[in-house]
């Protein structure tokens, strides 16, 4: 288990006492949070290391997983692509599935904390169905800059309840919503098995296993299997690479418990992955494997995140991390973490051709490459850890609380 301490090496003393100054004040509170699912996807995995962290600093905090049916999975998923903007069909079943689901867990969930964390749209209407006795916050991790607009309408009652909204970017606050809206940017741990350093051994017994061959640059995107994340626009971009750089591509995802799409995307991808390249250097790896996706991160040439929309997409901060150079598309929270040509490249999401030059020019100059990767890793120290998150709930906290 780790603690605030372990990360002294990495941060400083001085980021540590000041944790620990922050923390005093709360000492006694008890907070909740709420999400949708333990496991996969960056949500469940920040509040894995997060949690442990705030109990390890004085600050009782619990973590509850509201529980849902495949419909009601469905249905969600088709919200948080409405909330992308993908036009929705919110047809009056849809609504009482996800109110019903929501009223199910408050039956037998009871709330008695000092504050409550509500994550995403999954269990956002749980506030309607509890007598409030405390101050209710709802992050999202979403870009909600241009939402369904019916499905916005829908859900707007909701967050009017809230006391608070906690966004990932300045672009996604709302005029329309007469709530205080923060910003708190996301973060990786990096001790976790994700980010923590790897030993070249542990890499290639690692890569091995999964039968990844390194005789060629690799080039990866790691992301779920989400038609958001453009896997297909990444296989067309591989082809163009690979008529200048003889080089082999990656498509390292997970199935999300809450995400029913996944298998589907995979399954599309796949197929034409087969189509496009029949040389056995397109890999997907269908794999909820934290070492994998370290060892990947380490050994790539180039990561590539071309998402067509994107919250926050902390595979950026995950690749710097390892001084890896990242090609990334220009939208959401991305252009947050990368400086263009600085620490990285930022190209348009539908520019097929300039996002394969920029992933060529890092494979033909190593220097550049090392030199973006460096700057990187600066960039992730000094903004995207999780000990700069936990002061940022610290200070909410006390906002909130005192």
């Amino acid at each position: 288990m780790r603690t605030i301490e372990d990360y002294r090496d990495i941060v400083g003393d001085g980021v540590i006492s000041n944790i620990y100054r922050k923390a005093r004040k709360l000492y006694g509170k008890h907070i909740l949070e709420i999400n949708s699912t333990y496991q996969g996807g960056g949500v469940a995995e920040m509040l894995s290391s997060f949690i442990h962290l705030m109990n390890d600093i004085g600050i009782e905090t619990d973590w509850n997983i509201l529980h849902g049916t495949p419909d009601f999975f469905e249905i969600t998923k088709l919200f948080h692509n409405a909330l992308q903007g993908k036009p929705a069909n919110l047809t009056e079943n849809k609504r009482h599935i996800y109110l019903q689901t929501n009223e199910e867990f408050y039956m037998y969930t009871h709330i008695s904390h000092d504050l409550v964390i509500v994550h995403d749209p999954q269990p956002l209407p749980l506030i309607k169905f509890y007598k409030k006795g405390q101050p209710w916050v709802w992050r999202c991790h979403i870009d909600i800059s241009n939402p369904d607009k019916n499905l916005w309408e829908f859900l707007k009652p909701f967050i009017l309840r809230y006391d608070m909204a906690i966004l990932s970017n300045e672009k996604y606050k709302k005029n329309d919503l007469p709530v205080e809206q923060k910003i708190i940017y996301p973060a990786i741990d990096p001790l976790s098995p994700k980010n923590i350093d790897l030993s070249d051994e542990v890499i290639e017994k690692t890569l091995r296993k999964f039968d990844v061959k390194t005789d060629k640059p690799l080039i990866t995107q790691i992301s779920r299997y989400d038609l958001w994340k453009d896997p297909e626009g990444v296989l067309e971009v591989f082809k163009l690479v690979k008529e200048k750089v003889d080089c082999r591509l990656i498509l390292c995802g997970s199935m999300a418990t809450d995400d029913p799409e996944g298998l589907k995307v995979y399954e599309r991808i796949k197929r034409k992955a087969n189509r496009l390249i029949r040389s056995g250097d397109i890999i997907l790896l269908n794999a909820e494997n934290n070492t994998l996706v370290n060892s990947l991160q380490r050994r790539s040439a180039v990561v590539v995140q071309k998402s067509i929309r994107e919250g926050f997409g902390l595979t950026i901060s995950e690749a710097l991390w390892k001084e890896t150079p990242v090609v990334a598309s220009n939208v959401g929270g991305i252009p947050i973490q990368i400086i263009d040509g600085e620490n990285g490249f930022l190209v348009d999401p539908y520019d097929i051709k300039d996002c394969a030059n920029k992933v060529i020019t890092l494979l033909q100059n190593p220097a550049l490459a090392e030199d973006m990767g460096k700057k990187g890793k600066e960039m992730v120290r000094k903004n995207f850890l999780i000990t700069r998150l936990v002061q940022d709930y610290l200070d909410m906290l006390s906002q909130m609380l005192l």
